[in-house]
């Protein structure tokens, strides 16, 4: 029998994860622009962690609960916050829980960010990296060997986040599942941007969401698509996340209203 680690997510609902790879300000204007809503997951996306490094991921945790609480702040990013203040931070994050922000109609709403470090390595240092920053989740890649998997799904239940680990270019997702140690809460099918732009036939794999589902009870999130008919298509699979990023990288005057279509394909 596989061991399971538990998620943040409610797995009875099913959630737009909004992908950030651009720069601060264009995602803090994304931010803003977004609906207030339990099933909108925001991601640090790996450019932009790449780009700002752990700090990135803390400016968008604050951000987002900010616009969570209705609280206007600067689109300019903040400074870096210091080590030291980093170590403070992190001890006060370990001696409590997860702050309820904001209360809806019905539920209760929090500010769930994913670091998409694509870990490869190092699992431990970098999980500890993104939980100091505030991250709900964290993103390994199932390419990774199994040591590294196994490291990274133990790291994340020790620091109360989230494991997901993506499929991208890995032909047998259960094979790599079947191996671990602890199945992670959330595993990602995900079609890359190099795939689908330099190879057309390159196809989002969808069909892998039943097998998985038939062998293990986790979340499912679909990555690489788009378009409304391709978020509709990962949910009549039955998608737990669809993550977008195209139709969101940069603020537009349709920002808000995209969310709000995609929203209303998520039920």
């Amino acid at each position: 029998m596989s061991i399971h680690t538990k998620s943040k997510l409610n797995p009875k609902k099913r959630y737009l994860q909004v992908a950030l790879n651009n720069t601060l300000e264009d995602a803090f204007a994304v931010i803003n622009s977004l609906p207030i809503s339990d099933r909108i997951i925001v991601e640090a996306g790996t450019p932009l962690i790449k780009q700002y490094g752990a700090d990135g991921i803390r400016q968008i945790v604050s951000h987002y609960q900010n616009h969570i609480l209705g609280i206007t702040t600067p689109v300019a990013p903040q400074i870096k916050m210091s080590p030291l203040l980093e170590f403070v931070v992190s001890q006060i994050k370990s001696q409590r829980k997860v702050p309820v922000v904001r209360k809806d109609k019905k539920n209760v709403i929090f500010p769930y960010v994913v670091a998409d470090l694509k870990t490869m390595d190092r699992a431990e240092t970098e999980v500890r990296m993104a939980a100091i920053a505030g991250a709900s989740a964290a993103v390994a890649l199932g390419a990774a060997p199994i040591e590294t998997l196994n490291s990274f799904v133990a790291e994340c239940e020790a620091n109360d986040i989230d494991a997901m680990i993506d499929m991208m270019n890995v032909e047998y997702p259960l094979s790599v599942l079947r191996a671990l140690k602890k199945i992670p809460p959330v595993v990602i099918l995900h079609r890359g941007v190099d795939e689908e732009k330099f190879n057309r036939e390159k196809i989002i794999p969808l069909h892998e969401i039943r097998r998985i589902k038939g062998n293990y009870n986790i979340m499912i999130a679909i990555a690489g698509g788009d378009t409304l008919r391709e978020v509709q298509s990962s949910i009549f699979n039955d998608a737990d996340i669809v993550v977008v990023w195209k139709s969101v990288f940069q603020k537009t005057q349709e920002t808000s209203s995209i969310v709000e279509g995609f929203l209303k394909q998520i039920k």
